[in-house]
């Protein structure tokens, strides 16, 4: 009867030790052969992953293996660097820490971008829907049935090439739209148009447009432009309000009291924002996470800098970049980044030195993407991220400006 019961009992207790060994080995602890040394080793594990994979994975500047591959080191920190051919490197000090998983998760850029047309008749000042699917343009090259106001939708799939995917909205022939200033609504279903006199530049018409069909017979609003707009800015007030009221108190109030929020990452996990007093940020998940970003962090922030917090993870960087100035004569000098986040919620497009370049959300990793010649701070993210468009005439003065995507993968 023993006997019987021994056979169970050792299964039982080998599964249990089983079950034990693969959950420490899977935690990163490795049994060391070594007399001289412990028995068992604690370590941590590096995730080396990469889009696109088969990149070589430097540790300390030693080709140690490629991803996507995982790796048992010692707890201290390391400098790790992405490499392959015709892309761009990817480099970043990560902190291994016993028993914890931590993930490179590096995004390569190619080197040499493909530059394809979207548009080719001419465009000027395009401006971005709020959900960054949709893009309205001036064309004025044209005849007055050609002019007018265009909407190319990033999300559509044309038959045959990209350019097909602009549709016109409303011409000039019943007035001068290609003239026009234009502002989304908030949900991305109109836009407004208005348009000033030419004999009197205080006196203005606004027409509300439909932004997905043409406007044969455009609706004047000059009359309740007020109330429209005092509508949309609710709106939008809203919407940033509930997203607010969503989070714990004390992060709300951190928020409320600290930030001048530029904008949301797309997942709602991250918030790119300005500083609206100089500051120290109080832990809000304490004590910290681990197996988090070891990039180092500010958390005494200062009146006007830009910064990054991350909601998840309670951590904050600063955004360093250089600031595109404009002489105003007699007047300070001012200055406006284009500065967005990129689809992925990761990292964020930024226009530093008249180049175009991508960065990680804690400041890593700047990459420029595009240093040809463009109009402005035109840069827009294409919806999946394989892309950027961008407003340019390819350095010939000659021809009108035109919308191109940066192909980035």
């Amino acid at each position: 009867m023993r006997k019987q019961l021994l056979i169970p009992i050792a299964i039982l207790i080998f599964l249990v030790l089983g079950t034990i060994a693969v959950v420490l080995y899977g935690k990163g602890y490795r049994i060391n052969t070594n007399p001289e040394q412990p028995k068992i080793l604690e370590t941590g594990l590096l995730v080396a992953t990469s889009q696109p994979d088969g990149a070589q994975v430097f540790i300390n500047g030693h080709l140690t293996t490629a991803t996507n591959d995982t790796i048992n080191l010692s707890p201290k920190t390391y400098q790790i660097k992405i490499v392959k051919e015709g892309y761009f490197p990817w480099e970043k000090t990560i902190k291994i820490q016993k028993g914890v998983v931590s993930v490179t998760g590096a995004l390569l850029f190619a080197k040499a971008p493909k530059l394809e047309s979207l548009t080719e008749i001419g465009v000027s000042d395009p401006i971005l829907d709020p959900s960054k699917t949709k893009i309205a343009f001036h064309v004025a090259s044209e005849s007055a049935r050609r002019n007018g106001i265009y909407v190319l939708d990033m999300q559509s799939r044309p038959i045959i090439t990209l350019r097909s995917a602009a549709t016109q909205i409303v011409d000039d022939t019943l007035d001068n739209f290609s003239r026009a200033t234009l502002s989304w609504s908030p949900d991305g279903q109109e836009i407004l148009a208005t348009i000033s006199s030419n004999q009197n530049p205080s006196f203005a018409t606004t027409y509300l447009l439909k932004a997905n069909a043409f406007n044969e017979n455009a609706q004047n609003v000059t009359a309740t432009l007020d109330t429209i707009m005092a509508s949309f800015e609710n709106e939008m007030l809203a919407t940033e309000q509930a997203q607010i009221e969503s989070l714990a108190p004390k992060l709300k109030n951190l928020i409320k009291e600290n930030f001048e929020i530029i904008e949301w990452s797309q997942d709602k996990t991250k918030i790119l924002y300005s500083a609206s007093q100089s500051a120290k940020l109080l832990l809000i998940i304490n004590p910290p996470l681990t197996g988090t970003d070891s990039t180092f962090q500010e958390r005494s922030i200062q009146k006007g800098s830009i910064y990054v917090y991350d909601i998840k993870e309670d951590k904050n960087y600063r955004i360093e970049i250089v600031r595109q100035l404009a002489d105003q004569g007699s007047q300070a000098l001012s200055w406006f980044p284009s500065l967005t986040w990129f689809p992925d919620s990761k990292h964020l497009i930024f226009v530093e030195d008249k180049k175009i370049g991508i960065m990680e959300h804690d400041g890593t990793n700047k990459t420029t993407i595009y240093a040809g010649p463009f109009t402005d701070n035109y840069v827009f993210p294409w919806p999946d991220g394989s892309k950027l468009v961008t407003l340019t005439n390819l350095g010939n003065p000659d021809i009108l400006p035109n919308l191109y995507t940066i192909g980035l993968k």
